[in-house]
């Protein structure tokens, strides 16, 4: 009897715990916190360019995680654990932007902005995004067009 009130002691606290929550973004609301943010013109991409990313990246989900085997990828830009965050669980990360990966799976993205503007000028650009290369290399205007 004591096992069961402790466990679910332990199951209520649980519950009770602050919990990060992710958000689906829309198209035109990405474009225009990107735009506020500077993002237009940022090594040379147009706001259009990262909504793009982001719609083949994670859906415009802030809570999108995606596991390659070694490494995972985060948040609504995909940022990989293996070089830009620390998520506990990736062997010799990076962390190169000294966050902790979690912090990309909650509805405030201003620290998925800054480290995904720091891997694109370490970059020189958005060349180490796959959905990049295979979709937002041309006609991406209409990512942003309308909003």
């Amino acid at each position: 009897m004591k096992t069961i009130l402790f466990l679910g002691l332990i199951l209520f606290a649980v519950l009770q715990l602050p919990r990060a929550e992710g958000k689906t973004f829309g198209r035109c609301e990405l474009a225009r916190v990107l735009w506020q943010n500077g993002f237009e013109g940022y090594i040379g991409h147009k706001t259009a360019d990262w909504v793009c990313l982001a719609q083949h990246e994670s859906g415009y989900q802030t809570d999108a995680v995606h596991d390659n085997g070694s490494s995972r990828d985060y948040g609504i830009f995909q940022i990989n654990s293996q070089y830009w965050c620390d998520d506990g669980r990736t062997p010799g990360t990076e962390n190169a932007c000294r966050i902790s990966c979690s912090k990309f799976l909650d509805d405030n993205i201003k620290d998925d902005m800054r480290c995904a503007k720091k891997i694109a000028l370490e970059a020189g650009g958005l060349t180490p995004w796959e959905a990049w290369h295979r979709y937002c290399q041309r006609n991406v205007d209409r990512y942003v067009r309308g909003c």
